[in-house]
C-alpha cells in the first residue's frame, strides 16, 4: 500500500463511490465464471484482481485467467487499465503475450455507462467466440515496442469476427 505514489491513489469521493458499489455488486452477483481476488484489493480501491475462468464448450473450457484492472480519478469518464496477468496469458488473436488486450471498449469506444462487470463480461465472451487459438500476428513486435500502458497505444480495431 505505501508503495503508491500520491498520484496513484484514488481520493475522488465520487470515483470512490462508484468503486465501491461496482465491486460490491460483483461480488454479490458476479458473472459468470468471473471472481474478485477480494485479497488483492487495497483500502484505496485503485487496483482489482478478477480471476475468470473459461467457459464450457469453447476452446478455454477448464483453463483459468487473471486481469488486473487500474483505476485512475477519472473513472467512470476515463476507462480502467485492464490487463491479462500471471503465468496464464490466454493464447488469443487479440489478446498479446504480455496480456496487453486489443478490445475497443478499453479506449476508443469506453463509456462512463460501461462497468467492471459489462468489461469482464465482454472479455469471457471474446474468449468465447475464439475459432482458433493464435497471437495476433503483429504480437512480438508490439511487446518489444509498446508502452506499458496499453491505453497508450494506437489500436487498429480491423477484426470483430474473432
Amino acid at each position: 500500500m505505501s508503495s503508491m505514489s500520491p498520484s496513484e491513489m484514488l481520493n475522488d469521493p465520487v470515483t470512490m463511490r462508484r468503486l465501491h458499489k461496482e465491486l460490491m455488486s460483483l461480488i454479490k452477483e458476479p458473472p459468470p465464471g468471473v471472481t474478485v481476488d477480494t485479497d488483492s484489493i487495497g483500502q484505496n480501491l485503485s487496483e482489482w484482481k478478477i480471476n475468470i475462468a473459461g467457459f464450457e464448450g469453447t476452446l478455454y473450457e477448464g483453463e483459468n485467467f487473471q486481469l488486473l484492472f487500474k483505476f485512475n480519478n477519472k473513472y467512470p469518464f476515463d476507462s480502467p487499465e485492464v490487463t491479462f496477468i500471471g503465468n496464464n496469458i490466454p493464447v488469443h488473436p487479440h489478446v498479446y503475450s504480455n496480456g496487453h488486450i486489443c478490445l475497443s471498449i478499453l479506449t476508443e469506444d469506453w463509456s462512463p455507462a460501461l462497468s467492471v462487470q459489462s468489461v469482464c463480461l465482454s472479455i469471457a465472451s471474446m474468449l468465447s467466440s475464439c475459432r482458433e487459438k493464435k497471437r495476433p500476428p503483429d504480437n512480438t513486435l508490439y511487446v518489444k515496442t509498446c508502452n506499458k500502458n496499453p491505453k497508450k497505444t494506437k489500436w487498429w480495431y480491423h477484426d470483430d469476427s474473432v
